[in-house]
């Protein structure tokens, strides 16, 4: 067992803007510039461990766990033939083996909880290192976020013209730049000498930032936020819930005939019983579609019949539900995601032509 190498190409092009098209590099390089790549590049480095670690010990791989992780992927994306999932890899300029060794990285870092990782700087990484990130993007499907990412950017530019960032907004962002990437200004042609891009690439990126965050600035006012409560206020009811896990009905049921008939408490059972608990709290819309109606029908302290989920059953005991809290912080990311996505929702329909569309 070795370890394999990706063979994608960083050219495939993703969408295009006017007469402008941008590939995958493109994505990577532009979510660096961001401060988003770090956790991605560390996952990378984790599964690099792990696999050789495998390599050394000589473990062998279990065969059927890859072929379940695969299946899965398939039914995800509706693949439903082998052929099917070949073209879906040629468009991105991935291969079979590219995709099984996908698989055996993940199924190794699933076996060991302590490797010790030490990553190297991602502009200084190899090119095959490199290669292993977009490969590792594109399967986790964390390049179509990055794609929704630079989109976004790159039409707010188009619909900004001829308002472009002036010379004060291009200050301030490089700034913010600067210190997200704990870099002097000494240091940035060296930065991106190793990038491999140039200054004009650099202020490319400044100018689309600045000119999104501005977009973003006058969208989030007080007022559309209050606007956008209003309009979802139910699916933003909040319900504060206790919740335990059984392995089968039968427990479920006895849990439940403890609570309602001897009055025991949900936590003690879980604890006698050794079994999962959790007190989270769950937005309406977090809810599963067939279970919304159960929670908005009962009323705090009661508890729901015992809920399918997986291999086990759940008991959920509502604590308290309310509407939702503008000063909430989750509520309030709710909002402006959905304000945020509606505005770029149409400037994206409006100036990006996608060649490989997100899922």
């Amino acid at each position: 067992m070795s370890e394999t190498q990706a063979t994608v190409s960083g050219s495939k092009v993703v969408f295009l803007c006017e007469d402008r098209s941008f590939d995958f590099r493109d994505l990577i390089d532009a979510a660096h510039f961001r401060g988003e790549l770090d956790p991605v590049w560390k996952d990378l480095s984790r599964l690099i461990v792990a696999e050789r670690k495998a390599d050394t010990e000589e473990l062998e791989v279990d065969d059927e766990a890859i072929e379940s992780a695969a299946e899965q992927f398939r039914y995800e994306r509706d693949l439903i033939t082998a052929e099917e999932t070949e073209r879906w890899l040629a468009e991105r300029g991935l291969t079979l083996n590219d995709f099984g060794a996908h698989f055996v990285r993940h199924h190794w870092d699933k076996h060991w909880t302590d490797v010790e990782v030490r990553p190297v700087d991602y502009v200084s990484a190899p090119n095959d290192l490199r290669d292993l990130l977009l490969c590792e993007v594109i399967l986790s499907g964390e390049v179509d976020q990055m794609a929704r990412r630079l989109s976004r950017r790159v039409a707010a530019r188009c619909a900004a013209r001829p308002q472009s960032a002036g010379p004060a907004l291009i200050a301030e962002e490089r700034t913010r730049f600067l210190e997200r990437h704990g870099m002097a200004e000494s240091q940035l042609d060296d930065w991106l000498e190793r990038l491999g891009r140039d200054a004009d690439w650099l202020r490319e990126m400044l100018a689309m930032e600045a000119i999104h965050r501005r977009a973003c600035t006058a969208l989030l006012t007080q007022r559309e936020r209050e606007r956008e409560i209003r309009a979802l206020r139910l699916p933003l009811t909040r319900f504060e819930v206790e919740a335990v896990e059984f392995d089968s009905l039968n427990s479920a049921r006895e849990a439940l005939l403890c609570v309602r008939e001897d009055g025991m408490a949900l936590e003690e059972i879980a604890s006698e019983g050794r079994y999962p608990y959790r007190k989270p709290q769950l937005l309406l819309e977090e809810i599963p579609d067939d279970l919304q109606q159960k929670f908005l029908s009962v009323q705090p302290g009661e508890i729901l019949e015992p809920i399918p989920r997986g291999d086990g059953f759940h008991l959920y005991r509502v604590i308290g539900k309310e509407g939702p809290n503008p000063d909430d912080p989750i509520v309030r990311k709710r909002v402006e995601s959905v304000i945020l996505d509606r505005h770029f929702a149409d400037l994206t329909a409006r100036y990006i032509h996608w060649r490989i569309l997100p899922a």
